[in-house]
């Protein structure tokens, strides 16, 4: 069912003539009475709704706008970051009438979502993770993300009361800014722990490949790291196979646990039904929605799993504690002096960022004690 509604959502515009979509667009706009109650809402996956991870995360903050009064939800998932979520997206305004959409992946940002947003000025669209510009981008426009990496932060306070060859491994997809800050994060945590402690990351190249993840994380375990992580869109793979090596395991995106529950330590979950709530709420009262969104652990974007059997009193205690400050607000991950691994100061001695810091979103550069490259 999934896959032929997929079908018909992508090929409706090819196979509709201009004037039916013309003469199907009065009838979807509704009166300012109408939009305080009753709104439709789309969601586009680029993987499945099940899969342990990013998508999963989405779906789970979906399933609460549903239970919302006056939403209607449709939702397709395995959409390609390419022409092909232009065509959903295309569907979802013209069949469906939704005067929302969140079309969650990465590169659905630039081009597509932004070329369809241009020609519906009125529908709203929001981006997960996209670096929203003000007089550059449409002002139907904007993104959300959320300070997950204070999730691998404290995945990393974890990791370094639980590692006993002073190496932990990462994999990850793509040396992006937010996949770099993740990265680095975790090590920070873990040298909260001792500074000795080293990262190996390897990059798969895509957001979703299952042997290249489980090829990367054996390596990881085969040089000596003994607590892995990851960004990438599915952890399960990662999950499973670190487990399966013996290795203790942190989670990302959703909650793991399930798969590993012996080697599972914690893991940094999105929270994404407190952000899509909100921004339905502005929308059916009629108020206008933020064209850039973030928070953190303290604004309820992000949280944490429950620590695992794993975990010793005394690395629950650091981890609690860390936590409890973060929830504070104005926590520092990246404060100076902090060099980069190639030996250059990339954060100054007099220097810190809170999560909130615009520097962030333009990382590019993995810290002193990752052995890896961005290259």
């Amino acid at each position: 069912m999934t896959k032929l509604l997929s079908m018909n959502r992508r090929k409706f515009l090819q196979a509709s003539a201009a004037g039916a979509l013309a003469g199907a667009m009065p009838g979807l706009i509704a009166s300012s009475a109408a939009a305080q109650t009753a709104l439709t809402v789309g969601f586009i996956y680029v993987g499945p709704k099940d899969d342990y991870g990013y998508n999963q995360a989405h779906a789970e903050g979906a399933a609460v706008i549903k239970a919302m009064p006056g939403v209607t939800l449709v939702e397709e998932e395995n959409v390609p970051e390419t022409v092909d979520v232009q065509k959903t997206m295309e569907s979802m305004i013209n069949l469906d009438g939704a005067t929302l959409l969140f079309p969650t992946s990465f590169g659905y940002f630039d081009p597509h979502m932004l070329a369809v947003a241009a020609k519906h000025p009125d529908i709203q669209f929001r981006h997960c993770g996209g670096l929203w510009q003000e007089g550059k981008n449409p002002a139907n426009t904007g993104s959300y993300f959320g300070y997950i990496f204070q999730g691998q932060y404290l995945n990393g306070i974890a990791a370094g009361h639980a590692t006993k060859s002073k190496k932990i491994g990462f994999v990850a997809a793509k040396p992006i800014p937010q996949v770099l800050q993740n990265i680095n994060a975790f090590l920070l945590g873990a040298r909260t722990v001792d500074p000795g402690i080293t990262c190996q990351v390897i990059f798969t190249g895509e957001w979703s490949l299952a042997v290249k993840e489980a090829e990367a994380t054996n390596a990881l375990v085969d040089q000596g790291a003994d607590v892995i992580t990851c960004h990438v869109d599915s952890p399960k793979v990662v999950v499973e196979t670190a487990a399966g090596r013996g290795a203790f395991v942190c989670g990302y995106h959703a909650n793991q646990s399930p798969l590993a529950p012996e080697k599972y330590l914690t893991g940094a979950e999105w929270a994404w039904g407190n952000v899509y709530s909100d921004f339905v709420k502005k929308a059916q009262a009629g108020e206008k929605l933020g064209n850039f969104v973030r928070g953190g652990l303290k604004d309820g974007f992000v949280k944490m799993s429950a620590l695992g059997p794993g975990v010793s009193a005394e690395g629950r205690k650091a981890f609690e504690a860390t936590q409890a400050d973060m929830m504070k607000g104005g926590f520092s991950v990246f404060k100076g002096p902090l060099k980069d691994n190639k030996g250059d100061t990339v954060v100054a001695a007099d220097k810190s960022y809170a999560e909130d810091a615009i520097e962030l979103e333009s990382m590019n550069y993995l810290v002193e004690g990752v052995v890896g490259s961005t290259a």
